[in-house]
Formats: structure tokens, sequence, C-alpha cells
């Protein structure tokens, strides 16, 4: 059974927002904002899957071949989740899958560096909502640091957010909610229920949903469809991170 199957719909941990508001027009009892990046904040021009192709074929797997596309399309559907991790499970082998991870690494670096990396529309609007209105954000990803760290460099967002997390930070990546409370206890959030986590993929909202988050709120920017993000348990399906604010705002003025 894979992690995603083994959770449920999540219905009974729709919890809606409760109303503590101290600013007209951002009211949300909402303290902190964990964000996904590529697909969610991040637009890659599929990058990311380029780097995933260079690296099966430099691992021996023959480009074109049922291996070699098997492999990639299960990447794919393992959005979301740590690249080590869905190395680990490609290659069942430790040291083929750290060789492979680090080689994947290496060809972002490179691809990234070419450009090709650009924020979805209202990305930066957004964490800016959020912040003015007293929310922690933090960026998470399921790529190493170095890459993260890459990315934040090339959007010139590093010190944008109030933190950012891979799974190395926290010890486990998606679908587990490592990050989502790694950034709870950094930021001194007191309570999981005021935490909304936003993601393209089912593995965002399993992880929301484990770390007792109030909101975890699906995106069509990504790699998972509506159908999926609601069967994952999404409280909320957006078409676009820039429709967040909206959303917590509308939660608040129910209250």
């Amino acid at each position: 059974m894979t992690p995603e199957s083994a959770i449920s719909t999540g219905s009974a941990v729709r919890t809606a927002v409760s109303a503590d508001a101290e600013t007209a027009g951002h009211g949300s009892s909402v303290r902190l904002a964990v964000l996904a990046m590529v697909g969610t904040t991040v637009y890659d021009g599929g990058l990311m899957d380029r780097a995933m192709s260079r690296t099966l074929v430099e691992q021996g797997v023959a480009a074109g071949s049922a291996r070699f596309e098997g492999m990639l399309r299960y990447a794919r559907e393992r959005s979301g989740i740590s690249r080590m991790t869905v190395f680990a499970e490609l290659f069942h082998d430790a040291q083929a899958a750290a060789g492979a991870n680090k080689k994947f690494e290496l060809n972002c670096d490179e691809l990234i560096a070419d450009g090709g990396v650009r924020a979805v529309p209202g990305a930066e609007d957004t964490i800016g909502w959020l912040r003015d209105a007293g929310i922690k954000v933090c960026l998470a990803t399921g790529f190493g640091r170095h890459t993260q760290n890459m990315v934040l460099e090339s959007l010139g967002w590093m010190g944008l957010a109030d933190l950012s997390l891979c799974p190395a930070d926290a010890g486990r990546g998606r679908p587990f909610p490592d990050m989502v409370l790694t950034a709870v206890l950094a930021l001194d959030i007191e309570d999981v229920r005021k935490v909304a986590v936003v993601g393209d993929s089912a593995a965002d909202i399993h992880s929301g949903l484990r770390a007792g988050a109030s909101v975890a709120a699906g995106v069509l920017t990504g790699s998972n469809s509506e159908a999926s993000l609601r069967n994952a348990g999404a409280t909320d399906v957006l078409p676009s991170i820039k429709d967040f604010p909206a959303l917590l705002e509308r939660r608040a003025s129910r209250h």
C-alpha cells in the first residue's frame, strides 16, 4: 500500500478557519502558510522533467525504452515527493539511489542556470499579502537544499519568505508531516490548527492533513487534477496561488 492510498479522504479534518481577525480585510486565524514551490508558486517549464530524463540515461537506462518511459512516468506521478525517496523506489539500491539523486541535482543546477524557472503569476503578491497580514510564510520543496536555493536565487526570492525547507531539513519529505511541523516549531506557531498548507499535489494535501493543518488547499497550476486533489482530502481547490488570500478572507467572514 502506498502512503497516498493509506490516507482517507480527510473529511473529518476539514475544519473551518476560526475568526480572531486582527486586521480589517485580512481576518483569519491562520498564522502560518506552508506553500509548495514547483507547480504552486513556481513554474519550471519542464526543467525538472528534463533533469530526470538526463539522470535516468546517465544511470544506464536507455532513452525511449519501456523501462525509461515507465520510470519517467512514475517520477511524474510521484510529484511532491522527495526526489531521494523517488530514486530509492526506482532503483531499490541505496548506493544507486544516492548516485542518481546527486546526478539529478547537478542536472537541475545546470538547467536552472540556463533559465526557464519563473514565478507563478500572483505568487509574489500572495506572499506579500500574507506577510503584511502577519501570517508567516514557509516555502517547501521535495528537492534538495542546493536545488531549492538555486531556484530561489534565480527568482530573486532569497528572503522573500520567513523560511524555506527541504526534506533534509525536516527528516522526511511529503507525504509525511515533517516539513509542516518543522515550520511550526521554527516559526513559533502555537497551534497546528493555525496552519494552512497549499500545494499542487496529493502529497502536499496529505502532508498538511497529517500535520493537523486547518487548511490543506490544492491549486490547479501543477501536476494533479482537481479530482486527485479532492480525493486526497483537500479542504479547498483553487485555480491558482493568487486565489489564496481571497479564500482566507472568505473563511474569516463566515465567523
